[in-house]
């Protein structure tokens, strides 16, 4: 069974998900709060909780990086387990969706953070 809970600060959305993302219920739960931040500029999949993902969540995740880039959305993939990886490899998608270092996601808060502050 797949979680997610949804934190915006400014112009960025953290989607934090837990437990795993198997079958077309979770993967179609993933799409629906990703689709739900359409006013983002990034979003952000925290994966430090899946435990595992099949094939159709693999394929949403590309879908969603298609999805993002179309609507000029930056979607970040922050720290996927090894075997998430390697199913991206294997399925010769690991270049089309973006995993950011956690360097990035430091630099990512402190740019939101700011942002946010400003708005404020």
């Amino acid at each position: 069974m797949l979680t997610v809970q949804t934190e915006n600060i400014g112009e960025m959305a953290v989607i934090e998900c837990e437990g795993k993302i198997v079958g077309s219920e979770a993967a179609f739960k993933l799409r629906g709060a990703v689709r739900a931040q359409s006013d983002a500029r990034i979003v952000v999949l925290d994966l430090t909780e899946v435990s595992s993902i099949e094939g159709g969540g693999v394929d949403m995740l590309v879908s969603l990086q298609r999805w993002a880039r179309h609507h000029d959305i930056r979607l970040k993939l922050f720290n996927p387990r090894q075997s998430l990886r390697v199913k991206l490899e294997h399925a010769h998608s690991v270049r089309q969706v973006d995993i950011a270092t956690l360097e990035e996601m430091m630099a990512i808060l402190v740019w939101a953070d700011s942002r946010y502050a400003r708005a404020a």
